[in-house]
Formats: C-alpha cells, sequence, structure tokens
C-alpha cells in the first residue's frame, strides 16, 4: 500500500529561521564604516557612509550580501524557539528551507543549518519564489502545503503561481517587524514560532487547500 502523502512546509531562512540584518549592520559598521538603518527601506537606501560619501546603489548593495554571504554567516544566530518547531513539525511532515541564495551558498547554508539542529533540505533560489513553490509542490505530490517567508513579494509571487498553498508571513527581527505591514497575499502575520506551529499544526490537520 502506497504510504499517505506527508504535508509540506517550504520555509525561508534569513528572518525566519536565523537572524541576519542585525548581523549584517554588525559587519557593515565594523568592517565598512557604513550605517545600517534596520527597516528604513530597501537595503540600499538603508546605507549610508560615515565618510559622507555618495550614496550606495543597487550594485554596491549587492556587492556588500555578496561579501557577507557565505564568508559572514558564522555570525548569524538561531531565530528564538525555530529549532524545537521545525523538529515538532518534521515529526509529521516533509520539510524544505527555499532560501534566496546562490547555488555557490548551499553548502554553507545547509551546515549553518545543521549546526543548529536544522537538518533538511535546502533549495536555493533567486527571484521570485512562486514558480519554485510550485515546483516543490508537484514534486512531494500535491500535498497540503504551507509556505513562511518574511518578504511580501515571495508571498505575492507564491499567490499567483500556487494559490493553493496557506501563506505565513513571518518576520523574526523585531526592529524589522515593527517597521514593516503585513504582507497583503499572505493569509496571516505571526512574528513567533511558538504561536506560527500552531497555525501550521492547523492548516496540515485540515488537509485542505488554501
Amino acid at each position: 500500500m502506497t504510504p499517505p502523502i506527508k504535508p509540506l512546509l517550504i520555509t525561508d531562512c534569513d528572518e525566519v529561521l536565523v537572524h541576519m540584518v542585525r548581523h549584517f549592520r554588525s559587519w557593515l559598521d565594523e568592517h565598512h564604516a557604513i550605517d545600517f538603518r534596520i527597516g528604513a527601506g530597501d537595503f540600499a537606501a538603508s546605507m549610508s557612509r560615515r565618510d559622507g560619501g555618495p550614496v550606495l546603489d543597487q550594485t554596491e548593495m549587492w556587492g556588500l550580501l555578496g561579501g557577507f554571504f557565505p564568508a559572514e554567516m558564522a555570525r548569524q544566530t538561531l531565530v528564538p524557539h525555530a529549532a524545537e518547531a521545525i523538529a515538532e513539525l518534521a515529526a509529521t511532515a516533509d520539510i524544505v528551507i527555499l532560501t534566496n541564495l546562490t547555488d555557490a551558498c548551499q553548502q554553507a547554508r545547509i551546515d549553518q543549518l545543521v549546526a543548529f539542529g536544522i537538518d533538511h533540505r535546502v533549495v536555493c533560489n533567486q527571484g521570485g519564489k512562486g514558480e519554485p513553490v510550485a515546483r516543490l509542490v508537484a514534486e512531494y505530490g500535491n500535498p497540503v502545503t504551507v509556505f513562511v517567508d518574511d518578504l511580501a513579494v515571495h508571498h505575492d509571487s507564491v499567490a499567483r503561481h500556487a494559490p493553493g498553498v496557506h501563506r505565513l508571513h513571518m518576520i523574526s527581527e523585531p526592529e524589522l517587524a515593527v517597521a514593516t505591514p503585513a504582507a497583503p497575499a499572505a493569509h496571516d502575520r505571526i512574528d513567533d514560532w511558538r504561536e506560527a506551529r500552531g497555525w501550521i499544526v492547523d492548516r496540515f490537520a485540515a488537509g485542505v487547500p488554501a
């Protein structure tokens, strides 16, 4: 007899499972004399040179992010209660971490999460997450699926490409959370894994698409 299909959790990593922006800010301060204002807009607009130099553009911003990943990933810390929630959910569900990093960073991300006790499949992605989420849902047999991410743009993408997926908006960094409205395309906004775990379990138990 074919075993029943497990529910599927597809979760982001940065600001969902591990803290990123607070450590990126420290690194910019220590090594680049750049002030980074968390929650002040897009990353480039949030950065300012302490020497009064020109405003950073998108190319420079991406270059700085490329310097942080993967070389500075050891700075990142685990989001409270994330590992415990993932472990409990993994008892009955399949779990995939869908992270917007280049493929060259995949092993570093795997190693980082394993060190925190989160040992699950990691898929790297660039751009919108709707299409890769749709592919993963199909690969796992079209189970009831929950998607967790901190960026509204990805909830919009998933809503368009995989509308049957339950979408939970989560921002684990308090400074960023207070400055960021709930994603319009998400079904709910929860910034604490203790509450989020229950929300996800309820969707899995109901066994119906969004």
